[in-house]
This record gives structure tokens, sequence and C-alpha cells, in this order.
């Protein structure tokens, strides 16, 4: 059985020289007329067209004590979540103390003296 192999030419093996993208290029021969490129003036890429002014300055003060707060609320929350846990693992570590039918399952406190 033959191998195929592509017939290549020295055009297949071209090394092109690429042009900066700011710099100017030259006009493009192409069929029987030249093309001109376009020639527009870029505009600078920045955010300012969409900015507009606030209608109130910005409240510092209040924007912290916001974050304070919530905060204040998150660290409740994981306090509350910590509890629960470890409230449900106390009551099932008892239920499986009276499920293997021991006596002994409830913690009695006893005062100190």
């Amino acid at each position: 059985m033959k191998t195929q192999r592509p017939i290549s030419s020295d055009e297949e093996h071209r090394v092109l020289q690429f042009r900066p993208r700011n710099a100017p290029s030259p006009a493009v021969q192409r069929g029987s007329g030249t093309v001109q490129p376009l020639r527009v003036a870029p505009e600078p890429l920045d955010l300012s067209r969409y900015e507009r002014p606030r209608p109130e300055p910005d409240h510092f003060r209040h924007r912290m004590l916001a974050n304070i707060a919530a905060l204040a609320f998150t660290i409740a929350l994981t306090a509350v979540g910590i509890w629960l846990a470890v409230s449900i693992a106390d009551l099932r570590r008892t239920q499986d103390c009276v499920l293997m039918g021991r006596r002994d399952c409830a913690r009695i406190a006893t005062p100190q003296i």
C-alpha cells in the first residue's frame, strides 16, 4: 500500500513579516486596483463615556456602619450554626447510647462544693 505524501512547494514555506498595529500600513495591491486602508483616529479606551455624576455624595460613615452590621450578622449566623451542629451531634450521641440498651446515657450535672 502506498503512502500519500503532500506535494510541497517553496511557496508553502514562506515567512511572513508582521507589522505592529500602530505602524501605518502601506497601500495594498489587489487585482487591477489599489485599495487604500481606512485611516480613522482611534478613540482612547476609557470608561469616561459611561460615567454619570452622582445625585448625592458618597456617605463613607453610613457604608462602614452597614459593613459592620453585615459582619456582626455573619458572625452571629456562624455561631448559631456551630451551636446547632454541636447540639445535634450531642443528641445523636445520646440517642445512639439509648438505642444500644445502655442505662447511663444522660449526663447529670453535679454542683461543685
